[in-house]
């Protein structure tokens, strides 16, 4: 029971901080808010020890922005639906279209250059991976994201 209240109190400190740093970094991007919603992590997976397996949704309406981050481990993003403006500031992405078994290179991005990601294609960003993003379109963007980060670590970690 002990081991269960700890757990409990661990996940919920996780969560807020999780919440007040992708508040940050969408507060800095002065544009329409953008929202993620944590859909399901795990702590405990195998061969990662320490680490946390998360999947969640962000919506970024028309006009939004995303501040200039990276990730402390490594995110997969799908776009659902819209289409996703991406720039790289320094590291790179290779924009996969299929499924993930046979995958198709569609582009790379490299730092300093800016791509369209439309609904269908994928990206795997690495914490090397400095970036951006803005919605420049008349509809909403959903994305769905999957992370392997430190037990604790942010979604996100805001750059200048």
């Amino acid at each position: 029971m002990r081991r269960l209240r700890l757990t409990l109190a661990l996940a919920t400190t996780a969560l807020i901080a999780i919440g007040a740093v992708a508040g940050y970094v969408i507060a800095q991007s002065g544009g329409a808010t953008a929202v993620r919603t944590p859909l399901a992590q795990s702590t405990k997976v195998k061969g990662a020890k320490g680490k946390t397996l998360g999947l969640s949704r962000v919506t970024i309406p028309a006009g939004g922005t995303i501040a200039l981050h990276h990730h402390e481990g490594t995110q997969v993003a799908y776009i659902q639906s819209g289409v996703l403006t991406y720039t790289v500031k320094s590291g790179s992405v290779t924009v996969m279209s299929g499924p993930a078994d046979t995958p198709t290179v569609v582009r790379k991005i490299n730092g300093g250059q800016t791509g369209k990601i439309p609904a269908g294609q994928w990206i795997v960003e690495q914490p090397s991976t400095v970036h951006q993003a803005a919605n420049n379109g008349s509809a909403k963007i959903v994305i769905y994201l999957s992370t392997l980060l430190r037990t604790g670590a942010p979604p996100s970690t805001p750059n200048s």
